[in-house]
């Protein structure tokens, strides 16, 4: 395309708040926010259905495409082909590779921690497995299977996935409910709608909350969840955070706490996809911790980071949050653990917002599930 041209392109849609067929580089569109004006940057293009990205020491990203294959993303958007030696997936409707995170001693070991839908006799479950990660030979080995849910219904919905190493090195696992199957996340004895912490080798922390507990799973560390695919550690405190989806409202962001109950599907805000009645006993119960914030009507929240950099200081101290749904990015204020503000940002984009996280350059990439994107916001001069 002639510079004339796509520059009259790359305008138009930065007024009409339009996605563009750009090339990696290029501004999509300019837009306002508290912090001042924000570049929206194209990184990347041509990816499928995008699920998780991760940042490698040399500036490169992995990046997770939920049919099941992972590609090096370089930093002028330069796609790789499919890494080899990615295990067997499920993907089906929600299903399929999802999560991917670094693990603690990457740079010694190499070694890289994902989540996928793993196939099985009788339907499917959340798997977590580790390897080692060769990213200029384009190849994973020695993968390890590390942990898997207990129960491996039929259906392609709700399959949790997010992965967060704490500071201790151990690794929270985010488990949906699996859709038609939500009153198990009541039940110790199942890992359906938990979180759950493991360490790196995948053995059970003996100072979990239910360790020693009789029909309980030890690996659980927290319960009553539907469908978790947020989840981050606050940069000051180190506790973990999480959002998760609710049905027709109920949409919440939780401060996760070890052994307690967060409700689904006992208390809730939400609604039934079909009649509109309300799920539950209601939205308050005595031994149920309350969300910091809900959402009603549901903007179904993906991805979720904290901002800790430099380049927007009106952010620092933000909690990000992706939006398929609401198709935006949500920016939480916090005073403390209170959220104290909500501002809705790239709602002119239209965009699916899958991941949310913050580059070592201090801008925040989002993951666009809608065009298969890598995008990049910017300070906007």
């Amino acid at each position: 395309m002639p510079a004339i041209s796509r520059l009259a392109l790359v305008l138009t849609v930065a007024v009409l708040g339009l996605p563009a067929a750009a090339a990696p580089g290029d501004t999509l569109a300019t837009v306002r926010s508290a912090a001042g004006a924000v570049k929206v940057v194209e990184v990347a293009a041509g990816l499928e259905t995008p699920w998780s990205l991760a940042f490698l020491p040399d500036g490169r990203m992995l990046v997770t495409e939920r049919p099941g294959r992972m590609r090096i993303v370089s930093p002028d958007g330069q796609v790789s082909a499919p890494v080899a030696g990615v295990p067997a997936v499920h993907a089906r409707s929600q299903a399929g590779l999802l999560d991917v995170v670094l693990g603690p001693d990457f740079a010694r070991d190499r070694r890289i921690y994902f989540s996928y839908a793993e196939p099985t006799p009788g339907g499917a479950r959340t798997a977590v497995a580790r390897a080692v990660l060769d990213a200029d030979g384009l190849r994973l080995t020695g993968v390890e299977r590390l942990f898997a849910q207990n129960e491996d219904p039929g259906g392609g919905a709700h399959w949790g996935s997010r992965l967060v190493f704490g500071r201790d090195g151990t690794l929270f696992v985010t488990l949906g409910d699996r859709y038609s199957y939500r009153d198990q996340a009541q039940d110790l004895g199942s890992h359906l709608g938990k979180v759950v912490r493991i360490a790196a080798d995948g053995s059970v922390p003996p100072d979990n909350p239910f360790v020693g507990r009789a029909g309980a799973m030890p690996e659980i560390w927290s319960y009553g969840h539907r469908n978790v695919q947020g989840a981050a550690l606050h940069p000051q405190s180190g506790a973990l955070w999480t959002h998760e989806h609710g049905p027709q409202g109920g949409d919440e962001v939780n401060l996760t706490l070890a052994g307690r109950n967060y409700g689904w599907p006992v208390i809730t805000y939400g609604r039934e996809y079909i009649t509109g009645f309300r799920i539950g006993e209601g939205s308050a119960r005595a031994d149920v911790e309350p969300p910091l914030t809900q959402w009603t009507p549901s903007i179904a929240p993906s991805g979720m980071a904290f901002y800790t950099g430099d380049a927007f200081p009106q952010w620092r101290g933000s909690l990000f949050v992706g939006a398929l749904r609401g198709s935006m990015l949500v920016r939480l204020s916090l005073d403390g653990n209170r959220i104290a503000g909500e501002e809705r940002l790239l709602r002119e984009l239209g965009q699916r917002i899958r991941d949310v996280r913050q580059g070592p350059d201090g801008l925040l990439y989002l993951l666009d599930e809608s065009d298969g994107h890598i995008l990049r916001l910017e300070p906007g001069g």
